[in-house]
C-alpha cells in the first residue's frame, strides 16, 4: 500500500520539498494594505500556558467582536474575505489556532486536548477586553466553536458554525455509516506519530496541494478560484520547519475527549454547509438541530465545497449578515405581535380603558380643584 502511494507521488521525486523562507505574494499584499485596509497583525502572550497567539484583527475597536476559528490544514488566511467583509460592524479577529501559522506550537500532544483549546479562547476574548462575541468556527474550528457554546454559552452571543456537525452527532454518526467513517479515515490516520507529518511534506506539499485545488476536493468547483498565489500562502506556512506537528497534534487528542458528557447549545445557531463537500455526509448537519435549544437554522449551499468561506464568500457573508438582522427584526415582530395580541384582548382592552378614564378625572379634578 505504501510502495502505491509512493509511486504516485513521483517515487524518489517525491522525497523532495522545500522550505519556504519568504511569506508569498498575497501574504505580502495584505502586510501591504493594512495601513489601508485597517487590517493589523497583533499577537498575545499568556503567561499561565507561556503561549505566544498571532491573529489578524479588522474594525474598530469596542465594536463587537467577531471571532474567527478556521480548520485544517488552514491559518487566519482562510478568512480574508470575511475580515473584509464585517469590519464595518465588526472587531474582526481571525486567528493562528494553537500550533498552526504564527501562533506557538507545544511539542507534546497532550498540550493539545480540548480542554487546552479552549481555554485559549475563554483566554483570548479576556485578553482582547470582551466578555462575549459573535463565534464563527469553519471544519476544526468548528469543532472548538461548538465546545465553547456548550461550556462557556455566556461567552457566545451568536454562533456560526460551517461545515462541521456538534460533535455528539458526529461521533454517533461514524459508527453507523461506514461512508463517513470513509471519509474520517484521516482521523485514525493522524494517530500515527511523525508519518502523517511525512506524507503531508513529500513531493514538496502534494499532498496540501491536491486538498485545495482537486476536482473532487478542492476550493473553486464553482466558486471562487483559489490563485497560485493563495496557494503559495499556505504552502508558506506549513513548509516552515515542525509546522504540521501542531495541526497534527489537535486530531491526537480527540478519542480522549469524545463523546461529551455536557453537549447542549443554548446559543442562537447558523449553521452553514456546502452541499458537495467531501469530507463531511450533510445528514449530519440535519441532525443537529435536536442539540440546539434555541433559534436554530440550516443553510446548504448547492453546488458549494468543504472550504465555504473561501470558495462562496460573497454568499457566506450575505448570510452572516442576514441572520443578524433576521433575528433582530424577528425580536421586533414578535414584541408587535404579543402587544396586538393582548391589545385584541377583551379584558386588557377594558384595564387600558379603565386606566385612560381614571387619568382623565385625576388630572382635570385636580386641575379644576386649583
Amino acid at each position: 500500500m505504501f510502495w502505491s502511494v509512493y509511486l504516485s507521488l513521483g517515487g524518489l521525486k517525491s522525497y523532495t520539498w522545500i522550505f519556504r523562507c519568504e511569506r508569498g505574494e498575497m501574504l505580502n499584499i495584505f502586510l501591504c494594505q493594512s495601513t489601508q485596509t485597517s487590517l493589523k497583525f497583533h499577537a498575545l502572550y499568556f503567561q499561565d500556558s507561556g503561549l505566544r497567539f498571532h491573529y489578524v484583527a479588522a474594525g474598530e475597536r469596542g465594536k463587537p467582536l467577531m471571532l474567527l476559528l478556521h480548520g485544517f490544514p488552514e491559518f487566519w488566511y482562510s478568512w480574508r474575505y470575511q475580515l473584509r467583509e464585517f469590519k464595518s460592524e465588526y472587531r474582526v479577529v481571525a486567528l493562528d489556532l494553537r500550533g498552526y501559522g504564527e501562533t506557538d506550537a507545544p511539542i507534546h500532544r497532550q498540550n493539545y486536548k480540548l480542554d487546552c483549546l479552549i481555554t485559549d479562547i475563554k483566554d483570548i476574548l479576556d485578553s482582547l477586553g470582551y466578555s462575549k462575541c459573535v463565534l464563527i468556527g469553519h471544519d476544526w474550528g468548528g469543532m472548538i466553536a461548538w465546545l465553547i457554546a456548550i461550556c462557556y454559552p455566556e461567552m457566545v452571543m451568536k454562533l456560526i458554525v460551517i461545515n462541521f456537525p456538534h460533535p455528539n452527532v458526529f461521533t454517533e454518526y461514524i459508527l453507523r455509516h461506514p461512508a463517513q467513517l470513509l471519509k474520517s479515515s484521516y482521523y485514525y490516520f493522524f494517530q500515527i506519530p511523525w508519518f502523517p507529518e511525512f506524507m503531508f511534506s513529500i513531493n514538496d506539499f502534494k499532498v496540501l496541494k491536491h486538498l485545495f485545488t482537486s476536482h473532487s476536493t478542492g476550493i473553486g468547483r464553482k466558486g471562487c478560484q483559489l490563485t497560485t498565489e493563495d496557494l503559495e500562502a499556505y504552502i508558506y506556512v506549513f513548509s516552515q520547519p515542525g509546522a504540521l506537528s501542531g495541526p497534527i497534534n489537535h486530531y491526537r487528542n480527540i478519542f480522549s475527549c469524545l463523546p461529551l458528557k455536557h453537549h447542549m447549545v443554548t446559543t442562537p445557531t447558523l449553521l452553514l454547509w456546502g452541499e458537495n463537500d467531501a469530507f463531511m455526509e450533510v445528514e449530519m448537519a440535519e441532525v443537529t438541530k435536536i442539540y440546539v435549544k434555541n433559534y436554530f437554522r440550516l443553510t446548504i449551499l448547492s453546488e458549494a465545497s468543504h472550504w465555504l468561506q473561501q470558495d462562496q464568500p460573497d454568499i457566506v457573508n450575505k448570510i452572516d449578515m442576514d441572520i443578524s438582522k433576521r433575528r433582530n427584526k424577528k425580536k421586533r415582530l414578535t414584541f408587535f405581535y404579543l402587544l396586538m395580541q393582548g391589545l385584541c384582548n377583551e379584558n386588557l382592552q377594558q384595564f387600558f380603558k379603565k386606566l385612560f378614564i381614571n387619568f382623565f378625572m385625576y388630572y382635570f379634578g385636580k386641575k379644576n380643584c386649583v
